[in-house]
């Protein structure tokens, strides 16, 4: 295996500038999930890697060789697809060995490297079948095979599970997480799914509009997101945010919200007195506990029961808000309702740039 280093790089392409300078260090083993929305430049990040696009300036190396303008069989990586991009007229044993078998490797390291990526993706029994008679979930263990067999530094993924159904992306998760653990493989993973990013990465990289907006393991980027877009795009149901301002009521900053509710701020916020400010708070962090903290009013537009739960849908005054309440909860359309704020999960962020603002800044 082997590390990864991306060093300045920028991609254009004509005029538009995709990448505007990235920097990014994968560790020997370590298993990276490159999330964000569509546009953001992770697809494109995956493929410098990969040599299948070159990177316009910067360097792009794994383990010690600058692979910049190596072509991309030279690289020593494999790459699993969104689409399975099977043979559909060869077994599934053919189509794992096809690689091996143009490049002219013996045919029996090739049937050897064969039954073991079978053995460690459970494909025994289907060796012998087309592409046809398979599975979405069987189909992608045998695109994995297939890069499986060419024993590469760096195993790179561009949202391979974008095609399966609900179920079969939570057992493949589960699948390549173990597979990862197995042979400590590199892995640079792209998917625009934060739940799976989430579920599956060693280390997160958050990107918007070609900048890594965060970097981090994911209860991190979870606890503590370094800006809004972090804080908006990590967590399902995302965050809600409430915008205002810090003022000093009695030698103490409060949030005051433009909505006109008062919230007990940290103590760090008094040097922020009189900034716009937003507060965040997720569905999760919310209830109807009173001893939970502060409390808002919350106008209910829909209830969603999800059986341990139910996510209240409202506003608090113009601003949208998700609130978790008990599955008992009973509450109506158009109803207002008491919303308690677990004081211990706030999260500020000053408005002016989006930053979060902690004690420890």
């Amino acid at each position: 295996m082997a590390t990864i280093n991306i060093e300045n790089v920028t991609k254009s392409f004509g005029e538009v500038e995709v990448i505007p300078s990235l920097d990014l260090q994968v560790a020997d083993g370590e298993f990276v999930v490159l999330v964000g929305p569509s546009g953001c430049g992770k697809t494109t990040t995956l493929r410098m890697i990969a040599g299948l696009e070159t990177a316009t300036s910067g360097t792009v190396s794994i383990g010690s060789r600058d692979v910049t303008h190596l072509r991309p069989g030279l690289r020593n990586c494999a790459m699993v697809f969104q689409s399975y991009a099977l043979f559909p007229h060869m077994t599934v044993g053919e189509n794992i060995t096809y690689g091996m078998k143009v490049r002219g490797e013996d045919k029996q390291k090739a049937h050897a490297a064969m039954k073991e990526a079978s053995r460690i993706l459970n494909l025994d029994d289907y060796l012998d079948r087309k592409p046809a008679e398979l599975s979405g979930g069987q189909r992608q263990r045998v695109a994995i095979g297939r890069a499986l067999v060419r024993d590469p530094d760096v195993f790179l993924f561009d949202e391979p599970l974008s095609n399966l159904d609900a179920k079969l992306r939570i057992e493949m998760r589960t699948e390549i997480k173990q597979l990862h653990r197995r042979l400590k493989s590199t892995i640079v993973y792209v998917t625009h799914d934060q739940v799976e990013a989430m579920t599956m990465a060693d280390r997160v990289v958050v990107m918007q509009g070609g900048v890594i907006e965060q970097a981090a393991d994911p209860i991190t980027l979870y606890e503590r997101p370094r800006n809004l877009f972090v804080a908006s795009f990590i967590g399902a149901p995302s965050m809600n945010m409430l915008a205002g301002q810090v003022a000093m009521e009695d030698g103490q900053p409060v949030f005051v919200s433009n909505n006109g509710f008062r919230v007990p701020a940290p103590a760090h916020l008094a040097t922020a007195a009189g900034e716009a400010m937003v507060l965040g708070i997720r569905p999760e962090h919310t209830g109807e506990d009173s001893s939970l903290g502060p409390c808002i009013k919350a106008t209910v537009i829909e209830m969603e029961p999800l059986g341990p739960h139910t996510l209240l849908i409202g506003k608090v005054g113009d601003e949208k808000f998700t609130a978790q309440m008990p599955a008992s909860n009973k509450s109506q359309p158009d109803d207002v309702v008491d919303v308690y704020l677990d004081r211990s999960k706030l999260h500020f962020f000053r408005a002016s740039d989006g930053l979060a603002l902690r004690e420890s800044a």
